[in-house]
């Protein structure tokens, strides 16, 4: 092991929280090492697929499916994955996980500089008391420790960096915020939208807020409209750390980046109860290195940084950092999630759209609010989806042959229009990560189990939004055709979170109201593991802003001398 690396803090991980915590960190003046598992991939340079055609890809974009079955077996199953982005996504069989007798769990990772800032949906939706308050509400999990009015200003701070494109629609269930102008709703979407409200004025069809820029914004140029945004975006059109907090990291001159770095040890003194740095794996050489310093921020992901604190287990803490509650590792989530709808949509075949707006539509939560009006579910859901019409590429499915046929493709197809479900996920005990020691990845490390099931609520959530979703997509003048009321497996909605819980008492919860661990005054976990429920909505928004809030907090207690 080389010599030891002194900073004022250290940053575990550089996805959508790391690149914010690195920022906020750096421009605050302290000296910042961040630390990157994966691979660097530098902005415009390294997004090496961005702008070719199928016809430069050894597989025309299709990918190989051979390659796929043997090291992609799980990360193929994204709709993102394709040829054109494989390399946003780890290779499964070079990090290996485990699930539980009963668990069919579906986790998504990218492994490199950025993280899944590159791969991302770019949703951003705030959250309401109607979200905070929903354990307290129902008896599920433990009470956050925070409400909205907390974190207003931190969802204002973040909407006016990275800038998010949305319409206000003065909804108390999902709060306005700081937008640029809005995508336009096509003309299959805003029929919709008005026939939904004549028929349920409490149920508003919208454009989806999105971190794609629709004007220029301090030298990033806005979206093309091209909705290949995974694959990289030069125009630095979309928010990702390559794009946005990396460079304002870099700017101030106090940040020090290591990438291919595989963090295994969180270091604990128990003397002072502070962590006193990291040890991590080069994964390119396997040489050993460590660093010091006074504060560290874990943004690795919701499960990689669990995993890391139950492997950070030592004679003090013998069952893993920051653990007296016993429930690290515990209240996993991941929203349920399936296609609700899918209907024809008549009427509009003299209308079509130009380019590939990169969002569709969401209808927010309108159940459990005032009134409990679920059946056997106390919590919401929401849909995300949109209308679009098939390409020349319905003929890869249709029956044909000849001229005739192929000049029939040169004209859209009929209006389709579907809803995708996204219902809360009930915090529960039983849904938890634990380590498997007789396994071990590439680095030697031991890896992660995920033992991980929905259950009533989520099932009757999901039952009541099929039945919803055909209802509205009925009156909006479609001919259903099919839709589910089951979710897919864990992890499919790509949104996990949970196990090192935020909450008021350290006997139930690991972290405080500041995302700071309650066992241990320098140790704050900004992404999702923090999350104490799941609410409907995309939840990155709300991991950014309480990352650049714990920021502002470490910072204040550091200058103040209580760290």
């Amino acid at each position: 092991m080389d010599e030891t690396l002194h900073f004022d803090a250290i940053v575990v991980g550089s996805g959508i929280t790391g690149g914010w915590a690195a920022k906020e960190l750096t421009e605050a003046g302290l000296k910042v090492l961040l630390l990157e598992r994966g691979r660097k991939i530098e902005h415009q340079v390294d997004y090496e697929t961005e702008l070719k055609a199928p016809w430069d890809m050894p597989f025309r974009g299709e990918g190989d499916a051979d390659l796929y079955a043997r090291e992609y077996a799980v990360q193929s199953l994204n709709r993102h994955f394709t040829e054109f982005t494989q390399g946003h996504f780890v290779n499964d069989a070079q990090n290996p996980y485990q699930t539980g007798a009963d668990t069919a769990f579906t986790w998504f990772r990218s492994y490199q500089l950025g993280g899944r800032s590159l791969t991302w949906g770019r949703q951003c939706y705030r959250w309401s008391d109607y979200d905070f308050g929903a354990n307290k509400r129902d008896g599920h999990g433990t009470d956050w420790p925070i409400r909205y009015a907390d974190l207003a200003p931190w969802y204002d701070k973040v909407e006016d960096f990275i800038g998010v494109a949305g319409a206000a629609e003065g909804l108390p269930q999902l709060p306005d915020g700081r937008f640029l102008p809005p995508f336009a709703l096509n003309v299959v979407e805003q029929a919709a939208r008005e026939r939904i409200m004549a028929n349920w004025p409490e149920r508003r069809l919208t454009i989806g807020r999105t971190a794609n820029l629709t004007a220029e914004k301090e030298g990033h140029g806005p979206c093309q409209s091209r909705s290949i945004c995974a694959r990289g975006c030069s125009y630095g059109a979309y928010f990702s750390t390559q794009s946005s907090t990396l460079p304002a990291a870099q700017a101030t001159g106090n940040l020090t980046l290591v990438t291919d770095a595989a963090v295994e040890h969180v270091d604990y003194d128990p003397a002072t109860r502070r962590i006193t740095g990291v040890r991590w794996v080069d994964s390119k050489t396997k040489a050993r290195h460590q660093a010091t310093a006074r504060l560290v921020f874990l943004n690795a992901g919701a499960f990689n940084s669990v995993h890391l604190l139950l492997n950070s287990a030592s004679e003090a803490m013998p069952n893993g950092l920051a653990n007296s509650s016993g429930v690290l590792g515990t209240h996993i989530m991941d929203h349920a999630n399936t296609l609700s709808a899918a209907a024809i949509m008549p009427g509009f075949e003299a209308w079509t759209t130009f380019g590939n707006r990169p969002t569709g539509v969401v209808i927010p939560r309108y159940r459990n609010m005032e009134t409990m009006d679920g059946i056997g579910h106390t919590r919401g859901f929401s849909f995300q989806g949109g209308a679009l019409q098939s390409t020349w590429t319905a003929g890869k499915r249709a029956a044909g042959i000849g001229k005739d046929y192929k000049n029939s493709l040169e004209k859209p197809g009929p209006w389709r229009m579907v809803l995708v479900a996204f219902a809360d996920c009930v915090p529960r005990a039983t849904n938890r990560l634990t380590l498997d020691r007789t396994r071990v990845d590439s680095n030697g490390i031991p890896q992660l189990r995920i033992d991980f099931a929905f259950g009533a609520e989520e099932n009757a959530a999901l039952a009541q939004a099929k039945a919803d979703a055909t209802e509205m997509l009925t009156k909006a003048g479609g001919h259903v055709m099919f839709g589910f009321d089951r979710p897919g497996p864990g992890g499919t909605a790509i949104h996990e979170m949970g196990g090192a819980r935020m909450g008021h008492d350290p006997a139930t919860s690991v972290l405080n109201k500041w995302s700071q661990a309650h066992d241990v005054a320098n140790l704050f976990v900004t992404d999702g593991a923090q999350m104490a429920s799941s609410a409907c909505q995309n939840p990155s928004l709300t991991y950014m802003a309480l990352t650049a809030r714990a920021a502002a907090h470490a910072v204040a207690l550091l200058k103040s001398g209580a760290l």
